[in-house]
């Protein structure tokens, strides 16, 4: 009988368990948003904090983190920034120096530095991590406000070292100064931070920003001599000196170890040296090999900007303001005098001299191309062009014949008799109808060697 009862019971539990409601998704979804908490149902607002609410999926290994992302971009969001008409990002704006995504890095500086924020909630669903952040706008101005002295205290220091560097005449680092004192304000360019300078009430960053441009623009370079003269007396090699000065309008001072950049045109193309001005403010540089077909022959000297800069520094930055600052140069034509040739050529076709057909017609050409001047008597030449040209039978075959050309040809300096370039070609074979004009062929064949080959070495040989 006990027995009996047990089962009972079980059974009538089994029965009343399985009729107890089914719990569906939608159902569980309703349940949650039932619970969802003010602030995430409705962005909250406020006079006195920044608000900041962020969400992330929790299928995401790091939805912590992420949540914690969006509510400060979100709180940095609030944070107002413009740029102050006449400072220093309006003016380079203005003036198209900047691209947009530089100018919107600067102007955004601010929500990429928020300190002081505090968590005030967060909240999580089966599927999403909230959280919900705040900072004082009281707290967020004092911090700006401390942080933008302590941006002020440097870049007046570095201010005043750039002028001691200036004075003594380190404009490499007296620029290097000022630069760092610009990039020490960085954050507040679109800001006209008044402060007091030479007894004068100045804004501070485009007062750093105009000490840059004076410091490039008031250098000045002096090239002697004035015009380099190349030729084959002085062996086409010519020193030059080049001095650099500072001047702000009522003093000028040598510039000491000081970049430069000097260029000219070579022969394998533009040639650039950087060298540093010594101690006494010069450098001298050695202008060879120039290309005698070069549109501008012209040596240029010119502040090497690059150089002045920082690696360390950021570059995204740096090229920005660089661009727009003046880049002071100074320039010397070069002179190239090619020597005056005489020459002498004894061309035979098969023993038979030839004239217009000859080798010497073309190289007379090229030369002169080149700036080469000949001359009819060996007295007034600098050097002495000696060119040996003969044919010889090759063989006939089916009615077909064949002449070898050879060639030899030097260059002797006048008065020395030294050898200062010599080559040739053996066998360039032409092949005619008869010998003669397969000798004249084999001429013909000739001439694109002569230009590809003689003109191109006698010009490196003197060079």
């Amino acid at each position: 009988m006990i027995l009996r009862s047990v089962i009972i019971l079980a059974v009538a539990f089994l029965a009343c368990k399985g009729k107890q409601p089914v719990v569906t998704p939608v159902e569980t979804e309703v349940n949650t948003e039932a619970v969802r908490p003010d602030w995430v149902r409705a962005r909250p607002a406020s006079g006195m904090y920044y608000i900041g609410v962020g969400l992330a999926s929790k299928s995401r290994p790091d939805h912590l983190e992420t949540a914690k992302k969006n509510a400060l971009n979100d709180l940095a969001s609030e944070i107002s920034v413009s740029v102050e008409g006449n400072s220093l990002l309006y003016t380079l704006d203005q003036r198209s120096h900047f691209d947009e995504s530089f100018t919107g890095t600067i102007k955004t500086s601010t929500q990429e530095q928020i300190e002081g924020f505090e968590m005030v909630d967060s909240w999580e669903s089966p599927t999403e991590y909230w959280t919900y952040y705040r900072l004082s706008k009281g707290e967020h101005a004092r911090i700006k406000a401390e942080k933008k002295a302590q941006a002020i205290g440097t870049a007046l220091d570095l201010h005043a070292r750039s002028r001691a560097s200036i004075g003594s005449g380190d404009l490499k680092s007296a620029f290097d100064q000022d630069l760092r004192a610009l990039l020490a304000m960085k954050n507040y360019w679109g800001e006209n931070d008044v402060v007091e300078l030479d007894e004068k009430q100045v804004p501070l960053v485009n007062e750093l920003y105009n000490d840059l441009q004076k410091l490039t623009s008031g250098v000045r370079f002096a090239i002697l001599p004035e015009r380099c003269e190349l030729s084959y007396a002085n062996g086409f090699k010519r020193e030059l000196l080049i001095s650099a000065t500072y001047s702000n309008g009522t003093a000028s001072r040598d510039l000491v170890q000081l970049p430069v950049a000097i260029e000219f045109p070579g022969l394998s193309g533009k040639v650039i040296e950087q060298k540093n001005t010594d101690l006494e403010g010069h450098v001298r540089a050695n202008v060879q090999g120039v290309d005698p077909e070069a549109a501008a022959k012209e040596v240029v000297v010119r502040l090497d900007l690059r150089a002045l800069v920082s690696k360390e520094l950021d570059p995204t930055l740096v090229k920005a303001l660089m661009s727009s600052l003046t880049v002071p140069e100074q320039r010397a034509a070069i002179d190239l005098r090619m020597p005056k040739v005489f020459m002498r050529s004894v061309e035979t076709n098969l023993g038979v001299p030839v004239r217009e057909a000859g080798l010497s017609v073309v190289v007379r050409e090229e030369l002169t191309r080149k700036g080469f001047r000949f001359v009819e008597r060996e007295a007034d030449s600098d050097m002495v062009l000696q060119l040996n040209a003969s044919t010889r039978q090759g063989g006939e075959a089916s009615g077909f014949f064949t002449a070898f050309l050879d060639v030899s040809y030097s260059f002797r300096d006048r008065l020395t008799q030294d050898v200062l370039h010599e080559g040739g070609r053996q066998g360039v074979k032409g092949v005619q109808l008869n010998y003669e004009k397969a000798g004249l062929e084999a001429y013909k064949k000739a001439v694109p060697d002569i230009r590809k080959d003689l003109v191109p070495a006698m010009m490196s040989a003197l060079q």
